[in-house]
């Protein structure tokens, strides 16, 4: 048997291999360039540079990098823009692979090189090799910014993916700064309060220097956020950066500082053991903490209102997650002081810190969790999002399942280490308080949501004769939220979804490099399962208008 190749497959893989070479290798000569300009601008700015002071090897390094590294970019590029003027070549994915990560570093690298530089300018001490370095790095990210926008090499793939994680490296160096800013000042107001006049170095030096990390974090954080349009975008990649950084990561910084700032209360309250200078060393970074991570994450909480069901139910699942996990974990640590409380080996003064702070992280993980979960399944079950929790559910129980046979493991070594060890004085309490804390917690939140599972699949199963069982395919054409609008018709009929998008769905606005249309709106799963209701047909036809009106055509077999 003879076995031939296609020539158009050949083709199309040879062209794959050609493009990861030569992108690899473009940016590869554009980041040793860019080292070399760097080195030789910081050499000629920098005056206290002297030549015969030995630093001829980084002189001729960056010579090295500009006048060779520089010139075969230049060559490459130009065979490549000869290249880009084929439709083909712009919507390749390593094209906008490239675009996207050379934007990225050059971000990253020049951002954090002018804050670092400016931070230690407070210090009084001046670098002026970190000027030309950030003054380097962020004109080739502009340049590679201007070609992401031109007609001419504007990337058809991966267009939006350099400002979305712009805002999210924006936004973590925003936050770390803000924290550390207001830690410092909360703890030279508590400190002043409780021990006078302080003694040292300035305090104020160090806030200003996170006042730069935090005030130059905001303005690149509001380019990308409000001038770049990363607000407007509607993908998933946008929608995973509000959930995961906007929401997920300041709910645990929020929960962190609300749960100290608990722990400190109890302390003052019911364990006056040490000076009150000790007590209150950790309240500074809990109100930092707080404030910033409750003000990040209602921003992101009001911006989530604007983005789809599915969207908004995946934030609650997380927030319900995190929260899960922090109330577990002071469970844990509640029931773990409680039995070394019993053993008179680890009885003592150390016990009480340890069981307020279970207490703390318990009280705010389950009001957190509890509100959650609450409004997460308020929803009808064949809603949107419906499927998204009962993946949570299956998650959750499995993961704590595995953990619970695992600390359930420990437990039994600990047992039989015991009762084959000759050396008496130490119990089994004395052993494993930690163990059986973690088996306790993973335990209950394991059967919690056992149960939870079952109660909805039995739901889901009395309810098949209900739900449009007769409908077996259905062909969906709409030009929004096509995923989600899938899945609650996946829901509600149990039938295959196949999504046609409409051709005059516009782009999302503030789309770097694409027109500004309106998005077309969006049906709601009420008026879904409405349209479907009384459908009696195998294969079915959704037609969503660009009014949000749905009309249903039952086909032949």
């Amino acid at each position: 048997m003879t076995i031939t190749r296609s020539p158009q497959t050949s083709h199309s893989a040879l062209q794959i291999v050609r493009r990861v070479i030569v992108y690899t290798l473009l940016f590869a000569l554009v980041v040793i360039t860019a080292i070399g300009l760097s080195g030789l601008v910081g050499e000629l700015i920098d005056s206290r540079t002297v030549l015969a002071q030995g630093n001829s090897t980084g002189l001729a390094q960056s010579l090295a990098f500009t006048f060779i590294g520089g010139p075969l970019a230049a060559v490459l590029w130009w065979v490549l823009r000869k290249k880009l003027r084929e439709q083909s070549e712009r919507s390749s994915l390593a094209w906008g692979l490239y675009l996207g990560v050379a934007q990225i570093v050059a971000l990253i690298t020049g951002a954090t090189t002018f804050l670092i530089t400016i931070a230690t300018f407070v210090e009084g001490e001046a670098r002026p090799r970190g000027i030309a370095t950030g003054t380097i790095w962020l004109l080739v990210w502009a340049a590679h910014r201007r070609l992401s926008r031109r007609a001419a090499t504007r990337p058809s793939r991966l267009a939006t993916v350099p400002a979305i994680m712009g805002q999210v490296y924006a936004l973590v160096i925003t936050v770390g700064g803000a924290t550390t800013l207001l830690t410092q000042v909360f703890n030279e107001t508590i400190r002043s309060l409780t021990e006078g006049v302080s003694v040292g170095d300035p305090w104020w030096r160090p806030a200003l220097q996170s006042l730069v990390w935090a005030v130059g974090g905001a303005a690149i954080w509001w380019w990308f956020w409000v001038h770049e349009g990363v607000r407007l975008l509607r993908s998933g990649l946008a929608d995973l950066a509000v959930i995961l950084v906007g929401i997920m990561l300041s709910c645990l910084l929020a929960l962190a500082g609300v749960g100290s700032v608990l722990y400190v209360l109890l302390r003052l309250v019911a364990d006056r053991t040490e000076p009150l200078s000790e007590l209150l060393d950790p309240l500074a970074f809990a109100l930092a903490a707080a404030a910033v991570g409750c003000l990040v994450w209602l921003h992101y909480h009001r911006a989530l209102l604007e983005r789809s069901d599915a969207t908004q139910e995946a934030s609650r699942i997380t927030v319900s997650g995190v929260a899960l996990i922090v109330a577990a974990s002071g469970l844990g640590v509640v029931v773990n002081a409680a039995l070394a409380a019993l053993a008179p080996a680890l009885a003592g003064n150390t016990i009480r810190p340890q069981l307020l702070g279970g207490v703390s992280a318990l009280a705010v993980g389950a009001l957190l969790w509890w509100r959650a979960w609450q409004s997460s399944v308020s929803s009808e079950p064949g809603a949107t999002g419906a499927a998204a929790r009962r993946v949570y559910l299956v998650v959750v129980f499995g993961l704590s399942a595995v953990v619970a046979l695992v600390t359930l493991l420990v437990i039994g070594y600990r047992l039989f280490e015991i009762l084959l060890d000759d050396v008496t004085g130490t119990g089994l309490v004395d052993r494993i308080p930690a163990p059986i804390g973690l088996l306790a917690a993973t335990s209950l939140v394991a059967a919690y949501h056992f149960i939870l599972w079952r109660r909805d699949r039995d739901q889901n199963e009395a309810e098949v004769p209900a739900r449009l069982r007769l409908i077996e395919q259905v062909i969906l054409v709409t030009g929004s939220d096509a995923a989600a609008q899938s899945q609650i018709i996946h829901d509600v009929s149990g039938a295959s979804v196949t999504v046609w998008l409409r051709a005059d769905a516009g782009a999302s606005p503030g789309v770097p490099g694409t027109p500004g249309a309106p998005v077309l709106p969006r049906a709601s799963s009420e008026q879904l399962v409405q349209a479907l209701h009384g459908i009696e047909s195998k294969r079915v036809l959704v037609l969503i208008g660009t009014d949000a009106r749905i009309q249903v055509v039952p086909l032949g077999d």
